[in-house]
């Protein structure tokens, strides 16, 4: 196809492109996810099934690291040095630390180290929740100093001390401003939590994989993955994009008087 009649494309079809001119050799098995076939209907039911699992732990992980990020963020705000060290260590560390590597540390390491040993959902869920949590903290950092520093000079001539200073205006100020942002980071968290695969989770990843060694069609399974992840994200995207205009709207209304 020419240069010029692909500018003439709509981009879905730009993408699909290679997909579909790589099925023209003919070792295609579309039969196997096929939803007219008994047979692809039973597959494409057995990876679906997958998709609470995924949910379920991005939902739980996202929720931890917001409270363990809130919480390491704070510490950076705090007067005692040790504290704001603290922070600093706990970000650098897990931003560096793979979420992959954590995971399998989280599920192999901890029976060692502790002799306690977690449940796949368990670990995943505390892998996941603990690596964000250094992107969360740093997120709230951001929103925290966003906040006007008249604000902080007001509540302290009304005399409310440094606490509650931060917990009855600058908190409040900040959470508004950074939940776009953190509603970004969910569907980072989605992503990454196909990694639990890697010790048995049974999420939308691990099907795909059971059901590639079964029917032996990797090309097809995986795309139908693909699929599944991009609706996912494309809804949650959409939720996060409604989201801000929601807020947006609520900061341009005129205030009253």
């Amino acid at each position: 196809m020419p240069p010029r009649a692909l500018r003439h494309l709509p981009l879905p079809w730009i993408l699909l492109l290679p997909v579909l001119l790589g099925g023209c050799g003919g070792n295609w098995g579309w039969h196997v996810v096929n939803p007219s076939d008994p047979r692809g209907r039973a597959n494409l039911g057995f990876m679906i099934e997958g998709l609470w699992a995924t949910v379920s732990l991005s939902l739980a992980a996202i929720l931890l690291s917001v409270l363990l990020g809130t919480g390491v963020a704070l510490l950076g705000f705090s007067r005692y040095r040790a504290l704001r060290l603290a922070n600093r260590l706990w970000v650098e560390l897990f931003r560096a630390v793979p979420i992959l590597v954590l995971i399998l540390w989280v599920f192999y390491g901890l029976p060692v180290v502790i002799g306690i040993r977690l449940d796949v959902f368990t670990a995943a869920w505390l892998a996941i929740a603990i690596c964000d949590s250094a992107f969360e903290a740093e997120i709230l950092r951001a929103g925290i100093q966003s906040v006007e520093q008249g604000q902080r000079e007001g509540a302290a001539a009304l005399g409310l001390s440094r606490w509650q200073t931060m917990r009855l205006v600058i908190l409040p100020q900040a959470v508004r401003r950074i939940l776009p942002p953190i509603a970004n980071q969910f569907v980072y968290v989605v992503k990454m939590s196909s990694l639990a695969s890697v010790i048995g989770y049974q999420d939308l990843t691990r099907r795909a994989n059971e059901l590639v060694v079964s029917v032996f069609r990797p090309l097809e399974i995986y795309t139908i993955l693909i699929l599944e992840y991009l609706v996912l994200i494309l809804l949650i995207s959409a939720g996060t994009r409604w989201l801000e205009r929601r807020l947006g709207a609520d900061q341009a209304r005129p205030r009253d008087g």
